[in-house]
């Protein structure tokens, strides 16, 4: 038997407990203020507005629909983009952010001259086994800093300095997981500037456009800065979060290339690694993110519903911290609200996770990280009293 999912494992753990006021703030999916899985108003007209066309259930070429495709790159990196007018972009559909990733680790694999990745540390859990079993050798660098809970910038731009030239770096474009710290825009620069002296190349996550501020074009900016920054970039999407479709999983890997012919056999060659992995991606992701990028009316609506999200997140960050401090807490929480996105790094230790989730059935994973869209107005107060008593 193989050892469980250290995420996974969370919500199995939760699912076998029968106390009435257990939480599972564990998982990475939205959850409205009542618990419940949430359809987005703008994805459900998508869904009735396909269903009253008939369509059929033909297969996608390998490389996924056009219409998504360059959906998505738009999405990305703006309408005016000089990449996208200029055909730069290589791109497939992807199964979600976690097939853009093996996808673009193979390809990093298979045709970059280094094989080496850094990561940040922290990083997403299951960034090192995508990208070593892609066969690359992977290394770390100064993300995050535990005393203060804050991006540990001055480490973080060093550790660039001293990596080996040609190697490629992984970021993260927003919402950081799993800390929820994000560069400021003006740090966004600098890590550009100092990247761009080791000749590194970068491979960005993004997983939470839209999700961390409610804004789509804030949160793609570093993806646009490091473009107009004249970076040769790999970019994995994910519209599991900010569309709420997790089960139909749906994203994208672009490559940005030198020149249109570049990209046109890189394209040629993404293919060739989905062709014998999964042969063509799922067609209903992408009618409907398709549609609701599209369609002037349901794209004006999903702005709204995904800044509706990250608000109710916002919220109940402001929310915990002020339960914790009417239950007495000494402690400082500024982070719980300087942090942003789905995911927070409360700080607490492996021994006070394990008391939360024995003594209050709270479940999360052991490094004290919570998705905060699992916490809402109704256990809000109950998290902020668990929390207290773990800590004082």
């Amino acid at each position: 038997m193989g050892p469980p999912d250290p995420i996974i494992g969370v919500t199995e753990a939760f699912n076998r407990d029968s106390n009435p006021n257990k939480m599972n703030v564990g998982v990475g999916a939205y959850r409205d203020d009542s618990g419940k899985p949430y359809v987005l108003p703008s994805v459900r007209a998508a869904e009735e507005k396909l269903l009253s066309q008939n369509l059929n259930h033909e297969y996608l070429p390998t490389h996924g629909c056009p219409r998504f495709r360059q959906a998505a790159k738009i999405l990305a990196f703006g309408e005016d983009s000089v990449a996208i007018k200029d055909n730069l972009i290589a791109s497939a559909q992807s199964i979600s952010g976690t097939g853009g990733l093996r996808i673009g680790g193979m390809f990093l694999n298979k045709f970059h001259y280094s094989k080496l990745l850094y990561l940040p540390s922290p990083s997403w859990g299951n960034h090192t086994p995508i990208f070593r079993d892609s066969g690359l050798e992977i290394k770390s660098y100064s993300y995050y800093k535990k005393d203060t809970k804050s991006l540990d910038f001055e480490n973080m731009i060093n550790d660039i300095g001293k990596m080996e030239e040609g190697a490629t770096i992984l970021l993260h474009a927003c919402a950081h997981n799993p800390t929820g710290v994000d560069p400021t825009l003006e740090q966004w620069d600098e890590i550009s500037e100092a990247i761009k002296k080791k000749n590194l190349l970068v491979f960005i996550d993004m997983a939470y456009q839209g999700f961390a501020s409610g804004s789509v074009e804030k949160d793609a900016y570093a993806v646009r800065k490091f473009i107009n920054d004249g970076h040769r970039i790999l970019l994995s999407q994910s519209f599991a979060k900010n569309m709420g479709v997790y089960g139909q999983r749906c994203g994208a890997i672009s490559v940005v290339a030198e020149d249109a012919e570049a990209a046109a056999a890189i394209e040629s060659q993404l293919k060739i690694i989905i062709r014998p992995l999964y042969s063509s991606p799922a067609l209903n992701a992408a009618r409907l993110v398709t549609a609701v990028l599209e369609d002037a009316e349901l794209h004006k609506q999903w702005l709204i519903d995904v800044k509706g999200m990250a608000d109710r997140i916002i919220s109940m960050r402001e929310a915990l911290k002020a339960g914790l401090a009417r239950e007495g807490s000494v402690h400082n929480w500024d982070h719980l609200t300087n942090q942003i996105g789905m995911f927070c790094f409360t700080g607490m230790n492996p021994e006070q996770v394990e008391r939360l989730i024995s003594e209050f059935s709270i479940y999360l994973t052991k490094d004290g990280r919570i998705s905060v869209a699992g916490v809402s107005s109704k256990n809000v107060d109950y998290l902020a009293h668990a929390m207290h008593q773990v800590t004082k």
